[in-house]
């Protein structure tokens, strides 16, 4: 994939206001003038306290929600909500958005159909898919069937078996316990050294988001959030997410984005206790 240098994704000067509910009080500024790129090939990782409009902007990279002023590139061409979403990326969200009624292997080709390729070779692309993310053998399951990190792998497949060139995530483990958490942070990581698809996480775990990512920004508590930190995570590749936790260098790199985000994390606990 050729792109001339240009940033896979970028926000430009972005501010996302939403009008009052009940209709008599001031719009509420979500992201107020909030400029965020990711180049091709990072994996960048979003991270703030509660409520500071993390989702909101991954909803205006993928199309999903027009911000009232600023503007969204796409490598390098204009993405407008209105024409339609982002159909470079895939959008892997925090509860599964699997179909109940659907078998595994069904539910990993279900783009690929809608898409219009033949059954059979959808299928032959699905069960290769099912065995990179370790389900080979499991396509008969319904999702009921599966525990928590397999319907993960499987929503990971039926993200992934679309080739996208962007991978929108928001806090896609966040339910899972830590230590099937950690086997699907490695699990991501494997499969996204394959290819390196340009990568927006966002994610509350601070830890997690270094382990994974190139690098953090760092959002200030809510309302009219923006970026107030941008590091770099100068750390090796592979990884292994448990053992890169415990080097110095991890360390070092948490204590500093954590004594950036400290003080926005207390302002928005405080806002809800008020609240």
């Amino acid at each position: 994939m050729n792109t001339n240098g240009v940033p896979a994704l970028r926000l430009a000067n972005v501010t996302c206001r939403f009008a009052d509910r009940d209709g008599g009080g001031e719009a509420y500024t979500a992201v107020a003038d909030t400029t965020l790129t990711v180049e091709a090939g990072e994996f960048v990782s979003v991270v703030g306290p509660t409520g500071c409009g993390k989702s909101t902007l991954l909803n205006v990279a993928a199309g999903l929600l027009d911000p009232s002023a600023g503007s969204v590139e796409v490598f390098g061409q204009p993405l407008q909500a209105a024409e339609g979403v982002n159909r470079r990326a895939g959008y892997m969200f925090q509860a599964d958005a699997l179909m109940p009624w659907r078998t595994g292997i069904d539910n990993v080709v279900a783009g690929l159909e809608f898409r219009g390729v033949p059954r059979a070779e959808a299928r032959v692309q699905g069960e290769e898919w099912l065995r990179r993310v370790g389900l080979a053998g499991f396509g008969d399951r319904y999702p009921h069937q599966m525990s928590g990190g397999m319907r993960k792998r499987l929503a990971l497949a039926q993200t992934l078996i679309l080739s996208p060139d962007i991978l929108l995530m928001d806090e896609p483990f966040s339910a899972l316990d830590v230590q099937t958490r950690q086997l699907m942070e490695n699990e991501l990581l494997d499969l996204w050294a394959q290819d390196r698809k340009s990568v927006l996480f966002i994610t509350h775990d601070l830890e997690e988001a270094i382990a994974l990512s190139d690098r953090v920004v760092v959002l200030s508590a809510g309302p009219a959030t923006r970026p107030i930190g941008n590091f770099k995570v100068d750390l090796p590749r592979p990884r292994d997410v448990q053992e890169i936790r415990m080097t110095p260098a991890f360390l070092a790199l948490h204590r500093e984005i954590w004594s950036a985000m400290k003080e926005e994390v207390l302002k928005a606990y405080q806002r809800q206790k008020v609240g």
